[in-house]
């Protein structure tokens, strides 16, 4: 019986990543500077592909929101050659030598070795520009990839991905370290997300829906990702001015506002004229407040609905903002550890002693204290480079970037002699 194409993708992916684990660092380096180069050169049809997708979208009415996710633009893809050019640039992650001391045998020397995973599959709702993020990480850290884009962005991650192909092969990569499968049968992901005889890691990306259908499906390990529903507490003694900064800079991230803070825990003793002033600042901005009972019935002028129970679990993914009053810290912690996404929650305090409380007892995977959680795919000098946020506790929790793509390696070495 012939294989199914999704079966013969990932056999051809596990071969390569096989040959790419034995390549050197600086063959993958190349690479990716020829890749970033050739995502340039290609730059106007890849704009071009991506005007008709989103053409096709708005007839076929598609969200608003997926087709911010879609839309590309120069200034995004030249984000993206950065971040390929940058991945270049750093030190080769594979074969590096790490000291456990907390494993050790009598008369061996034991140490690790990060090392590739071996086949990941990036499954992603529109993002374009993704795939070539996600690409850049797979080669910098020796891992082949498959990319399943979704029917919204089909020609613009088509392009994308030819594109990387060849520019790959032209540095002397074997040419399925990077496939794509064309999103044309319904049971295509269900079908991808089992071949865990040759997929070692399966990454989905997008709406809530999109990851729960993976982490459903899936026999392969997953590295679940989450986008919004953050919550920020503000504390009797934290001020205004830091209140509204950590909100409005939580959701400039573009286009995909991945830790934007979309609840708000206020105690009750602030004092009714500086809610009034948070609010009024950021209904001026453009925001959509939503309040729990107990504040619209104090403000009805403020808000524009009252939140709905489901509400407060999920993300709005606009710039829409909940608001609820909580009587103490601890209330807040848990409210936040029992409704929020879990990838980034905040609090802003003038008290040590509450900082210490929050961050020991929020069980996110980043805390942020008077600080903005805003996400950067591509920080400044220095930063980790990283593809979203991972909320789970099981694999590589927060940020995914090239250390989560690799695993450790155990080595023994004796010399024989009991």
């Amino acid at each position: 019986m012939n294989a199914s194409p999704v079966t013969t993708t990932a056999y051809r992916g596990y071969h390569s990543a096989l040959e790419l684990a034995t390549l050197r660092g600086t063959d993958r380096s190349r690479a990716l500077h020829i890749m970033a180069e050739a995502l340039m050169e290609r730059q106007n049809d890849i704009l071009e592909a991506n005007t008709l997708d989103l053409e096709i979208s708005k007839e076929m009415a598609v969200p608003d929101l997926v087709l911010d996710w879609l839309k590309l633009t120069p200034e995004r893809l030249q984000t993206a050659g950065q971040i390929l050019q940058r991945l270049a640039e750093l030190s080769d992650p594979i074969q590096q030598v790490l000291n456990i001391p907390s494993y050790q045998v009598d008369q061996c020397q034991t140490y690790c070795q990060l090392t590739p995973l071996g086949v990941v599959a990036f499954i992603y709702e529109a993002f374009p520009d993704m795939g070539a993020i996600a690409a850049g990480l797979c080669i910098r850290t020796a891992n082949s990839l498959i990319l399943r884009g979704s029917a919204e962005a089909s020609h613009s991650n088509q392009i994308i991905a030819e594109t990387l192909k060849l520019a790959i092969e032209d540095a002397g990569l074997p040419g399925d370290c990077i496939q794509i499968l064309p999103p044309e049968h319904g049971d295509q992901i269900r079908e991808l997300v089992v071949q865990d005889q040759f997929v070692n890691l399966v990454i989905p990306y997008g709406r809530s829906s999109l990851v729960q259908q993976v982490v459903r499906q899936a026999t392969s390990p997953v590295l679940r990702t989450a986008i919004g529903n953050c919550y920020l507490y503000w504390s009797p003694s934290g001020s205004l001015d830091m209140v509204r900064w950590m909100i409005l800079d939580s959701h400039q991230s573009a286009p995909d506002a991945v830790n934007a803070i979309e609840k708000v825990l206020i105690h009750r003793h602030h004092s009714p004229s500086t809610l009034i002033m948070l609010w009024s600042s950021l209904k001026e901005k453009g925001y959509t407040l939503h309040g729990d009972d107990i504040l619209c019935a104090e403000f009805p002028e403020v808000f524009t609905a009252e939140a709905k129970p489901y509400e407060w679990n999920q993300a709005y993914l606009n710039r829409t903002i909940a608001f609820k009053a909580v009587e103490q810290l601890e209330d807040a912690i848990a409210w936040i550890n029992r409704h929020s996404s879990g990838h980034a929650d905040c609090l802003a305090t003038e008290s040590y002693q509450e900082s210490r409380q929050f961050a020991l007892g929020i069980g996110s995977a980043m805390t942020y204290i008077n600080a903005s959680p805003r996400f950067y795919r591509n920080p400044k000098r220095g930063g980790p480079i990283a593809l979203g946020m991972s909320n789970q506790k099981g694999h590589r929790r927060g940020l995914i970037s090239v250390e989560t793509l690799t695993t450790l390696r155990h080595i023994v070495q004796g010399n024989g002699v009991s």
